[in-house]
């Protein structure tokens, strides 16, 4: 039995999940999710705790058990708590700014990049340090996306640690050319 797949997830108060013919609806506080579940998956809501199991051992069923038990839980988590990643831009005159939507970035490129966040998904700067962009979401995989398409603009070089990266993100630096001379 599938670890992950056969844990119980408990609906919280203010959310409701609704199962119509496999298609998930979750409405909370923060908004609406629906995703397709696969129809060889049963999933049972009952007093406010959904388990999700499968018909049999073959491999399709144990890969789809686990996945499906953890996009549920998601959804809810995302439409209690939402989804929040922070980006973290390092380098002399590289920065961002938000200008209604979307995002202006300067890279260093000769252009400045402009990024337009998909549906549901909000960018802002931190109002504290300035070089932190906060991207804030309901749903984890477009929030993911949307940090990694932002970070994939210039993700951080290895010499001097310039470019996007996660706050928190360790980045290996390496010796220059001179630090390799004998003397």
């Amino acid at each position: 039995m599938s670890r992950i797949g056969k844990l119980p997830i408990n609906i919280p108060n203010g959310v409701t999940v609704i199962n119509d013919q496999n298609v998930i609806t979750v409405k909370g506080p923060k908004g609406e999710l629906k995703t397709q579940i696969s129809p060889k998956i049963n999933i049972r809501i009952d007093d406010n705790i959904i388990t999700v199991t499968r018909p049999n051992d073959q491999k399709k069923n144990r890969e789809l058990h686990g996945l499906s038990r953890t996009l549920i839980a998601n959804m809810i988590k995302g439409v209690t708590d939402g989804y929040e990643k922070k980006l973290e831009i390092l380098g002399v005159g590289y920065r961002a700014n938000v200008q209604g939507k979307k995002v202006v970035l300067n890279l260093g490129y000769s252009h400045p990049i402009e990024f337009t966040p998909p549906e549901g998904v909000n960018i802002e700067l931190d109002p504290e340090k300035k070089n932190i962009l906060v991207i804030k979401g309901i749903n984890k995989q477009h929030v993911g996306e949307a940090a990694a398409k932002i970070r994939s603009f210039r993700s951080p070089e290895p010499y001097k640690g310039k470019g996007v990266r996660y706050l928190g993100e360790y980045v290996a630096m390496k010796a220059g050319k001179a630090a390799g001379k004998d003397k």
